[in-house]
């Protein structure tokens, strides 16, 4: 069965940091971009970071660029998400999907496989 959980997440002060975690089980990364998505409350799904594994390309939205690093240990069939400087605006249900089939982004739609999510609190 093919599976991805989420950990990781949790409530950290403004200017503080996270890493999460993307576990993959049932299959391999290897052939799989994973993207990173997050939605707020009363938000609409955001797109924040992908990962390609045959070239390592990443792609990151406006709103995380420099302080987020999407990252992959082949060896461990996990991706990690380090958030650093984190703000109030980050605060979401980040969940990590799984695409293959050569698609490259973030169009959600596109994502095959998905995690249960975790919740990142950014709050004083």
């Amino acid at each position: 069965q093919l599976q991805l959980v989420e950990s990781g997440g949790g409530l950290v002060q403004p200017g503080g940091s996270l890493r999460l975690s993307c576990a993959a089980s049932g299959f391999t990364l290897d052939n799989y971009v994973i993207g990173w998505f997050r939605q707020a409350p009363g938000k609409e799904s955001e797109g924040v970071s992908c990962i390609r594994s045959s070239d390592h390309s990443t792609y990151y939205a406006d709103s995380v660029k420099g302080r987020f690093t999407i990252s992959r240990d082949n060896a461990k069939n996990t991706v990690y998400l380090q958030m650093n400087n984190l703000k109030p605006e980050d605060t979401a249900v980040y969940y990590c999907a799984a695409v293959s089939g050569g698609y490259y982004g973030m169009d959600l739609g596109e994502y095959d496989y998905w995690g249960q999510g975790t919740q990142v609190t950014v709050s004083s």
